[in-house]
Protein backbone atom coordinates (compact mmCIF):
# COMPACT_ATOMS: atom_id res chain seq x y z
CA UNK A 1 0.00 0.00 0.00
CA UNK A 2 1.16 3.55 -0.70
CA UNK A 3 1.95 5.66 2.86
CA UNK A 4 4.18 8.33 1.00
CA UNK A 5 3.86 10.22 3.99
CA UNK A 6 5.22 7.54 6.07
CA UNK A 7 8.46 5.76 5.25
CA UNK A 8 11.12 6.25 2.52
CA UNK A 9 12.32 3.65 0.39
CA UNK A 10 16.18 3.30 1.42
CA UNK A 11 17.13 0.03 0.88
CA UNK A 12 19.57 -0.41 3.78
CA UNK A 13 19.57 -1.03 7.25
CA UNK A 14 21.66 1.63 8.90
CA UNK A 15 22.69 2.04 12.80
CA UNK A 16 24.53 5.32 14.09
CA UNK A 17 25.42 6.29 17.21
CA UNK A 18 25.60 10.37 16.95
CA UNK A 19 28.18 9.88 19.77
CA UNK A 20 29.23 6.67 20.25
CA UNK A 21 28.75 3.91 22.47
CA UNK A 22 31.30 2.51 24.29
CA UNK A 23 29.56 0.11 26.16
CA UNK A 24 29.87 0.36 29.16
CA UNK A 25 27.38 0.51 32.62
CA UNK A 26 27.16 4.35 32.39
CA UNK A 27 27.32 4.38 28.77
CA UNK A 28 24.36 1.93 28.21
CA UNK A 29 22.12 3.99 31.00
CA UNK A 30 22.70 7.37 29.07
CA UNK A 31 21.72 6.09 26.21
CA UNK A 32 18.64 7.05 24.38
CA UNK A 33 17.71 4.66 21.69
CA UNK A 34 15.26 5.05 19.09
CA UNK A 35 14.16 2.63 16.56
CA UNK A 36 12.48 3.41 13.13
CA UNK A 37 12.07 2.21 9.49
CA UNK A 38 14.27 4.03 7.40
CA UNK A 39 12.76 7.76 6.29
CA UNK A 40 14.59 8.52 3.78
CA UNK A 41 18.14 10.54 3.71
CA UNK A 42 16.40 13.85 3.91
CA UNK A 43 14.54 12.91 7.31
CA UNK A 44 17.48 11.04 8.85
CA UNK A 45 18.98 14.48 8.31
CA UNK A 46 16.44 16.28 10.26
CA UNK A 47 16.17 13.15 13.05
CA UNK A 48 20.23 13.57 13.37
CA UNK A 49 19.78 17.67 13.86
CA UNK A 50 17.22 17.27 16.61
CA UNK A 51 19.44 14.62 17.97
CA UNK A 52 22.38 17.10 18.64
CA UNK A 53 20.32 19.93 20.14
CA UNK A 54 18.43 17.52 22.57
CA UNK A 55 22.37 16.40 23.65
CA UNK A 56 23.20 19.83 23.50
CA UNK A 57 20.62 20.16 26.35
CA UNK A 58 21.52 16.97 28.08
CA UNK A 59 25.50 17.14 28.26
CA UNK A 60 24.68 12.90 29.94
CA UNK A 61 22.68 11.70 27.16
CA UNK A 62 23.94 10.92 23.74
CA UNK A 63 21.25 9.42 21.03
CA UNK A 64 22.01 6.52 19.17
CA UNK A 65 19.56 5.53 16.42
CA UNK A 66 18.58 2.46 14.32
CA UNK A 67 16.97 2.46 11.10
CA UNK A 68 15.80 -0.51 9.49
CA UNK A 69 14.58 -1.68 6.13
CA UNK A 70 10.79 -0.72 6.26
CA UNK A 71 9.41 -4.56 6.11
CA UNK A 72 12.25 -6.00 7.72
CA UNK A 73 11.46 -3.67 10.60
CA UNK A 74 7.87 -3.71 10.38
CA UNK A 75 7.31 -7.66 10.87
CA UNK A 76 10.72 -8.41 12.19
CA UNK A 77 13.09 -5.69 13.40
CA UNK A 78 10.81 -4.19 15.62
CA UNK A 79 9.94 -7.26 17.88
CA UNK A 80 13.57 -8.33 18.10
CA UNK A 81 15.16 -5.16 19.34
CA UNK A 82 12.15 -4.92 21.59
CA UNK A 83 12.96 -8.39 23.38
CA UNK A 84 17.02 -7.59 23.02
CA UNK A 85 19.29 -6.92 25.23
CA UNK A 86 19.62 -2.97 24.19
CA UNK A 87 15.55 -2.42 23.71
CA UNK A 88 14.89 0.79 21.99
CA UNK A 89 13.80 3.39 24.60
CA UNK A 90 11.48 5.07 21.95
CA UNK A 91 10.30 3.56 18.84
CA UNK A 92 8.25 4.08 15.89
CA UNK A 93 4.67 2.25 15.06
CA UNK A 94 1.17 2.28 13.67
CA UNK A 95 -1.75 2.94 15.90
CA UNK A 96 -4.95 0.94 16.18
CA UNK A 97 -3.93 -2.76 16.71
CA UNK A 98 -0.07 -2.95 16.53
CA UNK A 99 0.01 -0.24 18.98
CA UNK A 100 -2.54 -2.30 21.32
CA UNK A 101 -0.32 -5.76 20.80
CA UNK A 102 2.79 -3.70 22.01
CA UNK A 103 0.75 -2.55 25.13
CA UNK A 104 -0.37 -6.17 25.86
CA UNK A 105 3.33 -7.18 24.87
CA UNK A 106 4.50 -4.67 28.05
CA UNK A 107 6.10 -2.50 25.37
CA UNK A 108 4.72 0.57 25.70
CA UNK A 109 4.15 3.20 28.47
CA UNK A 110 1.31 5.25 29.51
CA UNK A 111 2.38 8.32 28.84
CA UNK A 112 -1.55 10.43 29.61
CA UNK A 113 0.21 11.85 32.69
CA UNK A 114 3.21 13.31 31.10
CA UNK A 115 1.94 14.48 28.36
CA UNK A 116 0.01 17.01 30.14
CA UNK A 117 2.77 18.25 32.11
CA UNK A 118 5.75 18.49 30.10
CA UNK A 119 3.11 20.30 27.66
CA UNK A 120 4.05 18.00 24.46
CA UNK A 121 0.31 17.21 24.41
CA UNK A 122 -0.75 20.53 24.42
CA UNK A 123 1.28 20.60 20.35
CA UNK A 124 -1.84 18.36 19.21
CA UNK A 125 -5.41 18.62 18.70
CA UNK A 126 -7.32 15.79 20.46
CA UNK A 127 -8.52 14.02 17.40
CA UNK A 128 -4.28 13.58 16.68
CA UNK A 129 -4.83 10.89 18.99
CA UNK A 130 -7.20 8.49 17.30
CA UNK A 131 -6.11 4.53 17.53
CA UNK A 132 -3.32 5.80 20.80
CA UNK A 133 -5.63 5.67 23.35
CA UNK A 134 -6.86 2.52 25.30
CA UNK A 135 -8.92 2.11 28.52
CA UNK A 136 -8.58 5.77 28.38
CA UNK A 137 -4.62 6.19 28.49
CA UNK A 138 -2.68 6.98 25.70
CA UNK A 139 0.18 5.29 24.46
CA UNK A 140 1.83 7.11 21.58
CA UNK A 141 3.09 10.43 20.50
CA UNK A 142 1.78 11.55 16.96
CA UNK A 143 4.01 12.00 14.09
CA UNK A 144 1.95 11.76 11.01
CA UNK A 145 -1.37 10.41 9.52
CA UNK A 146 -2.93 9.57 5.88
CA UNK A 147 -6.13 8.74 4.75
CA UNK A 148 -5.70 5.67 3.08
CA UNK A 149 -9.08 5.64 1.21
CA UNK A 150 -12.01 7.18 0.27
CA UNK A 151 -13.91 7.78 -3.07
CA UNK A 152 -13.31 10.97 -5.10
CA UNK A 153 -15.79 11.78 -8.21
CA UNK A 154 -15.44 14.12 -10.79
CA UNK A 155 -17.27 17.08 -10.24
CA UNK A 156 -18.38 17.76 -14.22
CA UNK A 157 -20.20 14.57 -14.41
CA UNK A 158 -21.93 14.78 -10.98
CA UNK A 159 -22.85 18.24 -12.46
CA UNK A 160 -23.88 17.43 -15.80
CA UNK A 161 -26.05 14.44 -14.03
CA UNK A 162 -27.42 16.65 -11.62
CA UNK A 163 -25.70 13.97 -8.91
CA UNK A 164 -24.75 14.38 -5.16
CA UNK A 165 -22.10 12.57 -2.74
CA UNK A 166 -23.70 9.78 -1.80
CA UNK A 167 -24.29 9.32 1.98
CA UNK A 168 -25.76 6.00 2.47
CA UNK A 169 -25.34 2.48 0.50
CA UNK A 170 -28.36 2.82 -1.57
CA UNK A 171 -27.64 6.29 -2.82
CA UNK A 172 -24.40 5.19 -4.09
CA UNK A 173 -25.87 2.60 -6.05
CA UNK A 174 -28.79 4.96 -7.32
CA UNK A 175 -25.65 7.33 -8.27
CA UNK A 176 -23.54 4.49 -9.94
CA UNK A 177 -26.78 3.30 -11.95
CA UNK A 178 -27.23 7.09 -13.43
CA UNK A 179 -23.69 7.38 -14.04
CA UNK A 180 -24.01 3.88 -16.06
CA UNK A 181 -27.09 5.17 -18.00
CA UNK A 182 -24.92 8.11 -19.19
CA UNK A 183 -22.57 5.64 -20.58
CA UNK A 184 -19.89 6.73 -17.99
CA UNK A 185 -17.96 4.03 -16.17
CA UNK A 186 -19.12 4.60 -12.61
CA UNK A 187 -16.09 3.52 -11.01
CA UNK A 188 -12.27 2.55 -12.13
CA UNK A 189 -10.05 0.78 -9.83
CA UNK A 190 -6.35 -0.13 -10.73
CA UNK A 191 -5.96 -3.33 -8.49
CA UNK A 192 -3.22 -5.19 -10.10
CA UNK A 193 -1.39 -5.09 -7.06
CA UNK A 194 -4.56 -5.93 -5.04
CA UNK A 195 -4.63 -3.68 -2.14
CA UNK A 196 -6.29 -0.40 -3.42
CA UNK A 197 -9.42 -2.35 -3.34
CA UNK A 198 -8.30 -4.16 -0.71
CA UNK A 199 -8.25 -0.96 1.35
CA UNK A 200 -11.11 0.45 0.10
CA UNK A 201 -13.50 -3.19 0.59
CA UNK A 202 -11.60 -3.37 3.70
CA UNK A 203 -13.29 -0.18 5.40
CA UNK A 204 -16.70 -1.73 3.64
CA UNK A 205 -16.59 -4.98 5.31
CA UNK A 206 -15.86 -3.07 8.97
CA UNK A 207 -18.95 -1.59 8.67
CA UNK A 208 -20.87 -4.88 7.89
CA UNK A 209 -19.67 -6.99 10.21
CA UNK A 210 -18.28 -4.62 12.84
CA UNK A 211 -14.85 -3.60 13.96
CA UNK A 212 -14.46 -6.41 16.41
CA UNK A 213 -15.76 -9.09 14.10
CA UNK A 214 -13.29 -8.02 11.23
CA UNK A 215 -10.01 -7.86 13.96
CA UNK A 216 -11.04 -11.21 15.36
CA UNK A 217 -10.72 -12.95 11.70
CA UNK A 218 -7.91 -11.12 10.94
CA UNK A 219 -6.06 -12.55 13.74
CA UNK A 220 -7.34 -15.76 13.36
CA UNK A 221 -10.13 -16.05 16.22
CA UNK A 222 -12.48 -16.70 13.59
CA UNK A 223 -13.06 -17.98 10.36
CA UNK A 224 -13.74 -15.30 7.73
CA UNK A 225 -16.31 -17.92 5.61
CA UNK A 226 -19.41 -16.45 7.76
CA UNK A 227 -22.92 -15.52 7.50
CA UNK A 228 -21.74 -11.61 7.90
CA UNK A 229 -18.71 -11.58 5.61
CA UNK A 230 -20.34 -13.49 2.92
CA UNK A 231 -23.47 -10.73 3.67
CA UNK A 232 -20.53 -7.81 3.00
CA UNK A 233 -18.98 -9.38 0.12
CA UNK A 234 -22.64 -9.68 -1.40
CA UNK A 235 -22.83 -5.96 -1.36
CA UNK A 236 -19.27 -6.24 -3.47
CA UNK A 237 -20.79 -8.67 -5.82
CA UNK A 238 -23.17 -6.32 -6.75
CA UNK A 239 -21.09 -4.01 -7.80
CA UNK A 240 -19.79 -6.26 -10.54
CA UNK A 241 -22.94 -7.62 -12.14
CA UNK A 242 -24.58 -4.52 -11.60
CA UNK A 243 -21.30 -3.45 -14.37
CA UNK A 244 -20.38 -0.47 -11.81
CA UNK A 245 -16.84 -1.55 -12.23
CA UNK A 246 -14.43 -1.15 -14.48
CA UNK A 247 -13.87 -4.56 -16.68
CA UNK A 248 -9.81 -4.03 -16.31
CA UNK A 249 -10.04 -3.66 -12.54
CA UNK A 250 -7.71 -6.23 -11.86
CA UNK A 251 -5.49 -5.84 -15.00
CA UNK A 252 -4.60 -2.02 -14.41
CA UNK A 253 -2.09 -0.38 -11.80
CA UNK A 254 -3.31 1.73 -9.51
CA UNK A 255 -1.85 4.81 -11.19
CA UNK A 256 -3.42 3.74 -14.52
CA UNK A 257 -6.87 4.18 -13.11
CA UNK A 258 -5.79 7.84 -11.87
CA UNK A 259 -5.51 8.95 -15.32
CA UNK A 260 -8.77 6.99 -16.62
CA UNK A 261 -10.65 8.89 -13.33
CA UNK A 262 -8.48 12.56 -14.59
CA UNK A 263 -9.75 12.01 -18.04
CA UNK A 264 -13.24 11.36 -17.19
CA UNK A 265 -13.24 8.09 -18.17
CA UNK A 266 -14.74 6.85 -14.98
CA UNK A 267 -16.76 9.13 -12.73
CA UNK A 268 -15.86 7.58 -9.11
CA UNK A 269 -12.25 6.35 -8.03
CA UNK A 270 -11.82 4.83 -4.59
CA UNK A 271 -7.85 5.45 -3.76
CA UNK A 272 -5.87 7.43 -0.52
CA UNK A 273 -5.10 11.14 0.15
CA UNK A 274 -2.38 10.68 -2.21
CA UNK A 275 -4.34 11.82 -4.98
CA UNK A 276 -4.52 14.80 -4.67
CA UNK A 277 -1.00 15.96 -4.97
CA UNK A 278 -1.43 13.09 -7.80
CA UNK A 279 -3.86 15.62 -9.37
CA UNK A 280 -1.96 18.46 -8.81
CA UNK A 281 0.61 17.13 -11.07
CA UNK A 282 -0.72 15.17 -13.57
CA UNK A 283 -4.11 17.15 -14.13
CA UNK A 284 -4.48 20.55 -12.17
CA UNK A 285 -7.38 21.80 -14.20
CA UNK A 286 -9.46 18.82 -13.06
CA UNK A 287 -12.29 19.26 -10.23
CA UNK A 288 -12.71 16.72 -8.12
CA UNK A 289 -14.69 15.85 -4.50
CA UNK A 290 -14.77 13.17 -2.43
CA UNK A 291 -16.91 11.49 -0.07
CA UNK A 292 -16.43 8.80 2.74
CA UNK A 293 -17.58 4.62 2.35
CA UNK A 294 -21.02 5.55 2.66
CA UNK A 295 -23.10 4.00 5.69
CA UNK A 296 -24.00 -0.23 5.31
CA UNK A 297 -27.84 -1.04 5.78
CA UNK A 298 -27.98 -2.85 8.92
CA UNK A 299 -24.19 -2.40 9.22
CA UNK A 300 -22.90 -4.05 12.61
CA UNK A 301 -19.66 -1.23 12.40
CA UNK A 302 -19.30 2.28 13.16
CA UNK A 303 -20.82 3.62 10.21
CA UNK A 304 -18.96 7.35 10.26
CA UNK A 305 -15.23 5.53 10.96
CA UNK A 306 -12.42 6.19 8.46
CA UNK A 307 -9.76 4.07 6.78
CA UNK A 308 -6.14 5.43 7.17
CA UNK A 309 -3.16 5.07 9.23
CA UNK A 310 -1.46 7.23 11.92
CA UNK A 311 1.87 6.75 12.92
CA UNK A 312 3.87 8.16 15.86
CA UNK A 313 6.59 7.27 18.40
CA UNK A 314 6.08 4.59 21.77
CA UNK A 315 7.90 5.16 24.86
CA UNK A 316 8.96 1.90 25.98
CA UNK A 317 7.81 0.97 29.24
CA UNK A 318 10.80 -0.80 30.55
CA UNK A 319 12.65 1.73 29.37
CA UNK A 320 15.22 3.60 32.13
CA UNK A 321 14.77 6.73 30.33
CA UNK A 322 10.90 7.50 30.05
CA UNK A 323 11.35 11.38 30.74
CA UNK A 324 13.94 12.15 28.80
CA UNK A 325 12.28 10.38 25.71
CA UNK A 326 8.90 12.71 26.06
CA UNK A 327 11.82 15.48 26.56
CA UNK A 328 12.81 14.15 22.87
CA UNK A 329 9.48 14.16 21.41
CA UNK A 330 8.57 17.41 22.73
CA UNK A 331 11.55 19.03 20.48
CA UNK A 332 10.73 16.84 17.66
CA UNK A 333 6.87 18.36 18.30
CA UNK A 334 8.45 21.93 18.43
CA UNK A 335 7.23 24.61 15.40
CA UNK A 336 11.16 24.66 14.45
CA UNK A 337 11.53 21.28 13.77
CA UNK A 338 7.92 20.54 12.18
CA UNK A 339 8.86 23.44 9.69
CA UNK A 340 12.36 21.22 9.21
CA UNK A 341 10.29 18.09 8.56
CA UNK A 342 7.97 19.61 6.47
CA UNK A 343 10.73 21.34 4.28
CA UNK A 344 12.16 17.71 4.32
CA UNK A 345 9.14 16.60 2.72
CA UNK A 346 7.31 15.06 5.73
CA UNK A 347 3.73 16.24 7.18
CA UNK A 348 4.04 16.99 10.78
CA UNK A 349 0.67 16.73 12.38
CA UNK A 350 1.29 19.05 15.08
CA UNK A 351 -0.43 22.54 15.62
CA UNK A 352 2.65 24.17 14.11
CA UNK A 353 3.44 21.45 11.38
CA UNK A 354 0.06 21.75 9.59
CA UNK A 355 -0.33 25.05 7.63
CA UNK A 356 -4.06 25.11 6.43
CA UNK A 357 -3.66 28.10 4.62
CA UNK A 358 -0.48 26.21 2.22
CA UNK A 359 -2.90 23.43 1.88
CA UNK A 360 -4.66 21.79 -1.07
CA UNK A 361 -8.64 22.64 0.43
CA UNK A 362 -8.95 18.71 -0.30
CA UNK A 363 -5.78 17.63 1.47
CA UNK A 364 -7.18 19.99 4.55
CA UNK A 365 -10.38 18.53 4.43
CA UNK A 366 -9.04 14.98 4.54
CA UNK A 367 -6.93 16.37 7.80
CA UNK A 368 -10.02 17.04 9.17
CA UNK A 369 -11.60 14.15 8.47
CA UNK A 370 -9.17 11.89 10.12
CA UNK A 371 -8.80 13.91 13.16
CA UNK A 372 -12.98 14.38 13.91
CA UNK A 373 -13.50 10.44 13.07
CA UNK A 374 -15.03 8.80 16.02
CA UNK A 375 -13.06 5.74 14.48
CA UNK A 376 -9.99 5.00 12.58
CA UNK A 377 -9.93 1.63 10.96
CA UNK A 378 -6.55 0.10 9.97
CA UNK A 379 -5.64 -1.09 6.31
CA UNK A 380 -5.20 -4.77 6.22
CA UNK A 381 -2.01 -4.32 5.41
CA UNK A 382 -0.57 -1.85 8.10
CA UNK A 383 -2.31 -4.03 11.22
CA UNK A 384 -1.99 -7.24 10.52
CA UNK A 385 -0.07 -10.07 9.84
CA UNK A 386 0.90 -9.48 5.99
CA UNK A 387 0.09 -13.17 4.94
CA UNK A 388 -3.60 -12.34 6.29
CA UNK A 389 -3.59 -9.53 4.69
CA UNK A 390 -2.85 -10.28 0.98
CA UNK A 391 -5.11 -13.09 1.12
CA UNK A 392 -7.99 -10.98 1.90
CA UNK A 393 -6.90 -8.48 -0.91
CA UNK A 394 -6.99 -11.62 -3.26
CA UNK A 395 -10.85 -12.94 -1.90
CA UNK A 396 -11.49 -9.41 -2.79
CA UNK A 397 -9.99 -9.28 -6.15
CA UNK A 398 -11.74 -12.45 -7.11
CA UNK A 399 -15.53 -11.27 -5.74
CA UNK A 400 -14.80 -7.12 -7.33
CA UNK A 401 -14.44 -8.78 -10.40
CA UNK A 402 -16.61 -11.85 -10.41
CA UNK A 403 -14.03 -14.86 -10.43
CA UNK A 404 -16.12 -16.24 -7.19
CA UNK A 405 -18.86 -16.17 -5.28
CA UNK A 406 -18.94 -15.05 -1.96
CA UNK A 407 -18.88 -18.25 -0.32
CA UNK A 408 -16.55 -19.30 -2.52
CA UNK A 409 -13.69 -17.13 -2.33
CA UNK A 410 -14.46 -16.75 1.88
CA UNK A 411 -13.46 -20.62 1.83
CA UNK A 412 -10.31 -20.24 -0.44
CA UNK A 413 -9.11 -17.60 2.34
CA UNK A 414 -9.40 -19.76 5.18
CA UNK A 415 -7.64 -22.48 3.64
CA UNK A 416 -5.38 -20.49 2.76
CA UNK A 417 -4.46 -18.99 6.01
CA UNK A 418 -5.12 -22.86 7.75
CA UNK A 419 -1.15 -23.05 7.93
CA UNK A 420 -0.64 -20.22 9.93
CA UNK A 421 -2.29 -21.31 12.80
CA UNK A 422 0.37 -24.38 13.02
Amino acid sequence: MKTKWIMGSMAVVLATGLAGCSGSSKSEQTTLRIAMGSPGEGLIKVWEDIAKQFESQHKDIKVEFTYQKDDTYKYIGLPNLLSGKNAPDLYFEWAGVRLNNRIQDGYAADISEKLKTSGLGDQFEEGSFNGMKFDGKTYMIPTAGDVTNVIYYNKQIFNTLGLEPPTTWEQFLDVSEKVKAANITPIVVGNKEMWPAGNWIGHLITRVVGEQAFDDAMQMKQPFNSPDFVNAYNYVKTLWDSGYINDSINAIADNEADMLFFNGKAAMHPIGSWLVPTAEEEAPEFEMGYFNTPAMPDGKGNQDSVIGVLTGMVVNKNSKLIDEAIDFMKLYSSAESSKKLSEAGAVPITKDGIDKAAMNPLSSSMNDLLQGASGVVSPPDMGYNIEIANALYLATSQVLSGARTPGAALAELDNSIAPLKK
